[in-house]
């Protein structure tokens, strides 16, 4: 695996098609016109667009375009499919006529595999699948993404491009791994929530005041994750560097890294949530 850098994209050819303008899509529209990408090159398709993207269409955008005069719609040099999973059978055939032989098609869809995708596409369509999360919406996201066979270097560099837009990417030749990347990236932040969530409790049992409880949490959290973005070191010798031997850390962990502690309860979950991911994908 391989990490990305962001990149500009100013140069990049359009139109580009994003199917479902929601807070995944949404974000990386943010992102894509943050890095110069033109709104005259974006085409939305949207039912229910949010104001921002309704405003977007002032400058260039175009916001669920009809059939041109011969009913022909406009091949896109790249569609990122961004629609909920379970709408994917009726919303991703809606998008075949914008593709041409050299589209690149993009899916951050969960669960729904690249033999999904090519069912339900024009042969020969070459296609990502990717998995971001939510911290996307600013910017600080992971995406883990792997192509078909159809997918060239050009359009690899491409779809790194695009979902460099959200945060970080990081690519892997074996799809059989897109459960547990779901399960660890794509599920992750809902975990990092219930430890504050969880602190803030703790910390109301303990006596604090509920605001004091939920103030101290939030940016703890928050700042051991900036911390850990920004060193080098590696998570377990930042835990080691805040734990004095026979300290108060000391005390906790001894409990958190107990029989049936930390490690072993999100060591269940992330297999709980890697065979939910299999059973959704079929």
């Amino acid at each position: 695996m391989k990490k990305a850098v962001s990149a500009s994209l100013r140069a990049f050819p359009g139109p580009l098609l994003l199917l479902g303008a929601g807070k995944m899509g949404s974000a990386m529209l943010d992102g894509w016109l943050a890095r110069g990408l033109a709104p005259g090159k974006i085409i939305v398709l949207e039912p229910q667009p949010a104001k921002p993207v309704k405003a977007l269409t002032r400058r260039g955008l175009k916001l669920n375009p009809k059939s041109g005069a011969k009913g022909k719609a406009a091949t896109a040099a790249a569609i990122v499919v961004a629609v909920k999973p379970q709408s994917a059978p009726e919303a991703v055939p809606a998008v075949r006529g914008f593709v041409g032989k050299s589209t690149l098609v993009v899916s951050i869809m969960a669960g729904r595999t690249l033999r999904f995708l090519e069912s339900a596409l024009p042969p020969g369509t070459a296609i990502v699948r990717a998995m971001p999360n939510t911290p996307a919406a600013i910017g600080r996201g992971i995406t883990t993404a792997v192509g078909n066979s159809k997918v060239s270097g050009k359009q690899r560099k491409q779809a790194t491009d695009l979902l460099s837009a959200i945060g970080g990417v990081e690519w892997t030749n074996d799809e059989g791994l897109m459960d547990a990347v779901t399960a660890v990236s794509g599920s992750g932040p809902a975990y990092v929530f219930l430890l504050a969530e969880a602190m803030t409790k703790a910390g109301i049992a303990a006596g604090l005041p509920v605001a004091l409880a939920a103030r101290l949490a939030r940016e703890t959290v928050a700042g051991s994750g900036e911390l850990l973005h920004r060193s080098e070191l590696d998570a377990a010798t930042l835990r080691q560097n805040v734990t004095s031997p026979g300290g108060t850390t000391a005390a906790a962990l001894e409990v958190l890294m107990g029989p049936d502690g930390f490690h072993e309860l999100l060591t269940k979950a992330i297999a709980a949530a890697t065979r939910r991911g299999r059973e959704l994908a079929g």
